[in-house]
């Protein structure tokens, strides 16, 4: 068939969906607002839970939309979609209009702005930082304080804009827990002697090894994990970060000096998603990601015809899961045109 595809959002979703759709012959414009494709990823220094470089996946969906059936549109936005019988015609920044037979919206998450959480201090101590921050420090091979010094007491906060109703973020990010166990190991092995405490109202470590990685973390690395909610947090003289905190387990208050404390930003619908989602017409759930036709066997179709969903847009995933997740988006868009070319020769 000679049809065309509009791809919107070139991270992990967006890119798997892509180069699928290519290998099945399809003409796929793949359009991404920032100056390069990769999203996240590009952000991330080990993946969990095998602690893999995550430059090897990025390549892997780099290979994988090198392909010349592909059109790469990047430091664009969509401004317009409209339908016309089943045509889409998909208006960018540049003032470019494409006619698509079918979309798919890929457009992934936003990290939690942890600015909002005002008692953590973030965005007014230095040593506060969040787990973005920290992958940064571990891709420059430098885990440093604001001074330059390296942290000998590190703390990381789990939850941080996840399972909150203060900030109408009801719903678990899923993978803060993960992430924090992953950057504590490796805190410890790029610090041997540093101590790094875990503080979480409860492990949430549903996933293919996640649990052995929490054991490991225990066990190898000596990681202290505090069940407690960290109720604020402030600065000493001497620069270093004052942290109130109530151990639930044991029933009481504890008070600790941090060199450095690590923000585990939850997940949001991206920014991104939300112009989508107005410009196209497109619903949005009670946690404000894309409202899916089923949760059980219709995650990839929105509510309107023609238009599909893939990956973190929809709900917190890991990579795994938002790569299969995109696999399957492509699967219900062939499905889609095949019916469509079916009834349009009938």
């Amino acid at each position: 068939m000679n049809k065309n595809v509009v791809v919107i959002g070139a991270g992990v979703a967006g890119m798997e969906a892509a180069g699928r759709l290519a290998i099945a012959g399809f003409a796929v414009s793949l359009i991404e607002k920032q100056e390069s494709q990769g999203g996240h990823l590009n952000n991330w220094h080990q993946l969990f839970p095998d602690r893999r470089d995550g430059k090897e996946v990025s390549e892997y969906l780099r290979k994988l939309t090198q392909n010349d059936r592909i059109k790469l549109h990047t430091g664009t936005s969509i401004e317009k979609i409209n339908h016309v019988k089943n045509i889409y015609a998909v208006t960018t920044s540049s003032g470019e209009v494409l006619n698509a037979d079918a979309v798919v919206v890929a457009t992934g998450f936003d990290l939690f702005k942890s600015s909002r959480k005002e008692e953590y201090g973030y965005g007014i101590y230095d040593n506060v930082i969040t787990s973005a921050d920290l992958e940064g420090m571990f891709q420059s091979g430098k885990i440093i304080m604001h001074d330059g010094r390296a942290p000998e007491k590190i703390g990381i906060v789990h939850c941080v804009g996840s399972r909150d109703e203060k900030v109408g973020n009801l719903y678990c990010s899923k993978l803060c827990c993960v992430t924090a166990v992953k950057q504590a190991i490796e805190l410890r092995e790029y610090l041997p002697a540093s101590k790094v405490f875990c503080f979480y109202m409860d492990m949430r470590m549903g996933g293919s090894m996640y649990e052995e990685l929490y054991r490991e973390a225990q066990e190898k690395y000596g990681i202290s994990f505090i069940r407690g909610k960290v109720s604020e947090a402030s600065e000493a003289i001497n620069n270093k970060i004052k942290i109130k905190v109530e151990d639930t387990l044991v029933g009481r208050p504890l008070k600790m000096e941090l060199d450095l404390l690590v923000l585990m930003a939850g997940m949001e619908m991206s920014e991104g998603g939300k112009r989508i989602a107005a410009v196209a017409g497109l619903k949005t759930g009670e946690n404000r990601f894309f409202a899916v036709a089923d949760q059980h066997y219709g995650s990839n179709n929105s509510n309107l015809k023609g238009i599909f969903l893939a990956g973190t847009c929809v709900a917190p995933m890991n990579i795994t899961e938002t790569i299969s997740h995109a696999r399957a988006a492509v699967s219900e868009v062939i499905d889609y045109l095949n019916s469509t070319e079916k009834q349009r020769n009938g």
